[in-house]
């Protein structure tokens, strides 16, 4: 009797030991940081933003603002979380893109800012500028491989 009691203990205690150590090591897999999460906007360049606005407002029925449109939608984790995208056009001549001479610019959402910035800096990724902060997130620019500056956005919660 106490045999069986002592076999059945330590195959229980195998069991469990064996369940920790598969949940631990699970969880070391899923602590990877996340970096991209999703587009935050996408920016171009033209002649008249106004218009350009006022363009797509008209055809295409964008609701527009001051800073071109914003799509809302809900995060695919949490259905009650709002989230956003922006659309907008800046004037032909911004220098808000330099130091690329592309017409475009895209914004990524992204998770810890500060710490992807590390991270980013050990890889050797050209930062343009450091972080700022403001009402709405945290942004920074980078320079992607062929020099197309990319700007990363940590939405405020």
């Amino acid at each position: 009797m106490k045999k069986a009691i002592f076999i059945t203990l330590l195959t229980a205690t195998a069991f469990c030991s064996g369940f920790a150590f598969k949940t631990i090591l699970s969880q070391n897999k899923n602590t990877k940081m996340k970096k991209v999460t999703g587009i935050g906007g996408i920016f171009f360049k033209c002649k008249d933003p106004k218009a350009m606005t006022e363009w797509y407002q008209k055809h295409l029925g964008l609701n527009t603002n001051p800073y071109g449109a914003t799509f809302e939608w809900f995060e695919g984790a949490d259905s009650t979380k709002k989230a956003q995208t922006q659309w907008t056009p800046f004037a032909e001549k911004t220098k808000y893109f330099e130091p690329s001479t592309r017409e475009f610019m895209i914004n990524y959402r992204v998770e810890n800012l500060e710490a992807l910035v590390e991270e980013l800096k050990k890889e050797g990724v050209t930062l343009v500028d450091t972080i700022e902060t403001y009402d709405y997130g945290k942004f920074v620019h980078i320079l992607d491989a062929e020099g197309n500056k990319v700007e990363l956005w940590e939405p405020k919660n």
